[in-house]
């Protein structure tokens, strides 16, 4: 079973993870992993040093080719999996990015991306994406 939360903050330090819902063109912006037959939006484990805002920017740009965007934090998030590290809590930040302008070609693990008025249907995470979609639709992002 996986449970969300959400939070307007925590403490930095708690923060491993960004995920970035994007859009361009007033379309859903989602990425295919080339291991993967599911869809996702960007986003990524933050490495050391670096401050949450900066994985948000390096995930979206790793994630998509996103070369000209705006970008800003919706929430922090939280996730239980009891499936994974014993059901520890795992916190990120959430954020939404508007993006202007794609690099032609991709740099990461992401095998295309695509843009779509409709919302995927085939989530790499169902128990959590969607919900972190809705959230920022609750929150006005969306």
């Amino acid at each position: 079973m996986t449970k969300v939360k959400f939070f307007d903050t925590v403490d930095d330090g708690l923060l491993k993870f960004a995920v970035i819902i994007a859009k361009s063109d007033n379309k859903w912006v989602f990425c295919k992993h080339r291991e993967r037959e599911t869809l996702e939006v960007p986003g990524g484990h933050r490495e050391p040093g670096e401050s949450i805002l900066e994985t948000a920017k390096r995930e979206l740009y790793e994630e998509s080719g996103a070369i000209d965007f705006s970008i800003e934090p919706v929430c922090v998030y939280s996730v239980i999996r009891e499936d994974i590290l014993d059901g520890e809590e795992s916190f990120g930040m959430l954020y939404f990015a508007e993006i202007r302008r794609f690099e032609g070609e991709l740099h990461s693990e992401i095998e295309r991306i695509m843009l779509s008025e409709e919302l995927a249907d085939n989530w790499t995470y169902p128990e959590i994406q969607p919900k972190l979609l809705e959230e920022a639709a609750r929150r006005g992002f969306v």
